[in-house]
């Protein structure tokens, strides 16, 4: 062997640097032949059974395998050359760093793809894409802080204190941000919960209107009058809260009075009368209607029926045709409303 390939550099001599280079390459040449076959077979089985599980085997050996292949090639023909004891902690700790970031991506990526899969299965919903981004940044955010925690341990990075100083920190601004806080986490129980959705019909507290946003700080309602009232979560979430979209038909309850003049055969007739009009409506269901008391001015009926249907609009429709018809049947049979009558009686003094 020539003299030329005995000189040192750097504690080796110019053979083994030759012999470094060697391995690299032929680390490379067979890491891409590999991989490159692996691939080819990825893509043959994907295309046959058009699996998203084969779709993710093919990114991940893109990804992750592939990159720790050629690193590990590498760490390897480092090994040929002889290196300080300096210089030997340094690439430890390189590829400490390496498997770790590394380590975490897969598991980040392995985490949200099942977090976004399960999702996929739930009911849409127009807030899901803002919650599963919310929720995937949270647990890549644990997962990276995992990562990061367990490298400075393993370097002889003291953390105890460090994790006790980011702890006072997140108390001191959770504190400061608590009223935010409440109503992104009472966005999350609005969101998972279910107690309303966008387009439904709400009352809650002396307020009532159709949800139009649910955002993480507010939510807006659309009043009949057309104004826009704005909501907090929190104010929402510990309110109570009438649903009526929710609702699969209305109970219609209403009393209506007739003079005291009117004959007895007449009153038992009234409840029959009632009842015909109602079942004469379509989507309705009549429940009950009586004699039910003697007012101060008048004979009281208590009529009961549903109207088969949620939509607020429809229901004053048909009670709207069910009391035009009431007036005309009792236009027709001679029948007087009641009306608030005050008698006065005058005594002749005679003194």
């Amino acid at each position: 062997m020539p003299p030329f390939f005995h000189y040192q550099i750097l504690g080796n001599p110019v053979y083994r640097y030759l012999l470094f280079l060697l391995v690299v390459m032929a680390g490379c040449v067979l890491v891409r032949v590999l991989g490159g076959a692996l691939l080819k077979h990825l893509d043959r089985v994907t295309e046959r059974t058009k699996s998203r599980v084969n779709d993710f085997l093919r990114y991940s050996v893109r990804r992750y395998l592939l990159p720790v292949a050629y690193f590990t090639a590498f760490y390897l023909s480092v090994r040929v050359l002889n290196i300080g004891v300096r210089l030997a902690e340094i690439i430890n700790t390189a590829i400490l760093a390496f498997f770790v970031i590394l380590g975490a991506m897969f598991a980040s990526s392995v985490i949200v793809a099942l977090f976004n899969k399960y999702w996929e299965t739930k009911r849409a919903d127009a807030n899901r894409e803002l919650v599963v981004r919310i929720i995937s940044g949270l647990l890549k955010v644990l997962i990276w802080g995992t990562a990061l925690a367990l490298f400075l341990e393993n370097i002889g990075v003291e953390i105890n204190a460090l994790i006790a100083g980011v702890g006072v920190g997140g108390i001191a601004v959770a504190f400061a941000a608590q009223a935010i806080l409440g109503d992104i986490f009472c966005f999350f129980s609005i969101f998972f919960d279910r107690p309303f959705e966008i387009g439904d019909f709400i009352v809650a507290g002396s307020h009532s209107g159709t949800v139009e946003h649910i955002g993480l700080k507010t939510t807006r309602l659309r009043t009949l009058d057309g104004e826009q009232l704005i909501f907090s979560n929190t104010d929402l979430t510990t309110s109570r809260i009438q649903n009526y979209k929710r609702m699969e038909q209305r109970r219609v309850l209403f009393k209506l009075g007739v003079t005291y003049d009117t004959p007895a055969d007449t009153l038992r007739e009234i409840p029959e009368m009632i009842r015909q009009i109602i079942q004469s409506m379509p989507d309705t269901s009549f429940s009950r209607s009586h004699f039910a008391a003697f007012g101060d001015y008048s004979l009281i009926f208590e009529t009961a029926y549903f109207v088969l249907s949620s939509d607020f609009e429809k229901y004053m429709d048909i009670h709207q045709q069910v009391n035009l018809a009431i007036k005309k049947a009792f236009e027709d049979k001679g029948i007087k409303f009641a009306l608030p009558t005050t008698t006065v009686q005058l005594h002749e003094n005679r003194d």
